[in-house]
């Protein structure tokens, strides 16, 4: 089963939604609250002196960048879009307007590819809902789905993934996960490509990085490291919230009897870590070219933990206000010719564009 909201509005502007890579399209808008949920400070003409000052310093103080984009969350491409540069990433939030037709339309054939593959695999639902808590619910039931599917052996697609990396919570879709014939689980995500040919080693660095985030996320989750009160705190959502009608019934179709959120969120809890799935063992990446299907070939990756939390770190410190993005390094300043936002881009004009940069000679052996 699959379920997706017939009612979208947005609940926070850029959330990672507005954003997406191919493989993670699927993933579910949250529709708005009202406004009672929201805080009501701005409106109170009687605060004491004291009050007024502590607000004061808070609209005053600096905003991360989590802050600024009111994001409660980030999407795997979010911090996988920092390998290719992180600088164009964050002018992709502040300047959407500059950003290519052509990229538009090369995002929704892939995203038309990834379709028609998950409906090899199950039909997709359209269920109306009311709350947050119903669209993230929709995604645990999606998930509840998939588990005993996972566990008897068989494959899956578009599988949901969360977790909180460096203190920040991270969410994604994996592609596919399935068992190979030695018995070990395996991931496999899909790229579709508008040529007709493998990407560069750039490229293929950034698919790497992406896969490495979900196969951290998926073994946290397996392996009992998430837990449903940190689910709720991250995303300030509400365990006593009463799931909308289709909601209901579409857990009820399932198998599950659930009224409010948190019996979704224990059940699907309980599943994870008592199903006894195993973590990922094996990593690919398909490539495949858009405009025929054709296979363009299959890399096999290596995992190594110690190298993505590192880097997992530096990129999240980014986020998290500790330090302010950057552009490419010097080496890596071709990437600006194919940039949407170098006419803009502070990183390169005052580094990779500078005269002192461009006419540097080369050394002397």
């Amino acid at each position: 089963m699959s379920g997706r909201d017939s009612e979208l509005e947005e609940a926070e502007p850029a959330s990672g939604f507005s954003d997406l890579s191919d493989s993670e399209f699927l993933q579910i808008e949250e529709p708005e609250d009202g406004d009672s949920e929201k805080p009501s400070c701005s409106h109170n003409r009687h605060l004491e002196p004291v009050e007024k000052a502590l607000e004061t310093a808070k609209r005053k103080r600096a905003q991360t960048p989590l802050e600024t984009f009111r994001l409660l969350y980030l999407c795997i491409t979010d911090v996988s879009a920092q390998v290719w540069c992180e600088q164009q990433m964050v002018y992709k939030r502040e300047r959407p307007d500059l950003l290519p037709l052509e990229n538009t339309v090369q995002l929704n054939t892939g995203k038309s590819i990834h379709l028609a593959r998950e409906l090899e695999y199950h039909d997709l639902v359209s269920v109306c809902t009311t709350s947050r808590e119903d669209s993230w619910a929709i995604k645990l039931l999606n998930l509840l789905a998939m588990i005993p599917v996972l566990q008897a052996g068989r494959r899956v697609r578009e599988f949901p993934v969360f977790g909180v990396l460096e203190g920040v919570f991270v969410v994604g879709v994996i592609d596919q996960l399935g068992y190979t014939a030695k018995g070990e689980l395996e991931l496999s995500e899909l790229k579709t490509r508008h040529e007709a040919f493998l990407p560069s080693a750039a490229q293929k660095k950034r698919d790497r990085f992406q896969v490495f985030l979900y196969k951290c996320i998926f073994d946290a989750m397996v392996q009992g490291h998430l837990t449903w009160d940190i689910f709720i705190q991250h995303l300030h959502l509400r365990p006593e919230q009463v799931l909308g009608p289709q909601v209901q019934e579409q857990a009820r179709n399932a198998g599950f009897t659930a009224s409010c959120f948190q019996d979704l969120l224990e059940l699907a809890f309980l599943n994870l870590t008592l199903l006894d799935i195993p973590v990922i063992d094996r990593l690919q990446i398909e490539y495949i070219h858009q405009g025929t299907n054709a296979p363009l070939g299959t890399e096999v990756l290596a995992y190594d933990d110690d190298a993505v939390r590192a880097t997992v770190r530096d990129f999240l410190a980014y986020w998290k206000g500790q330090r302010d993005p950057k552009g490419v390094d010097v080496e890596d300043a071709w990437k600006c010719r194919y940039c949407a936002y170098a006419s803009v881009c502070d990183w390169r004009l005052g580094r990779a564009g500078s005269p002192t940069v461009k006419s540097r000679p080369k050394k002397s052996r």
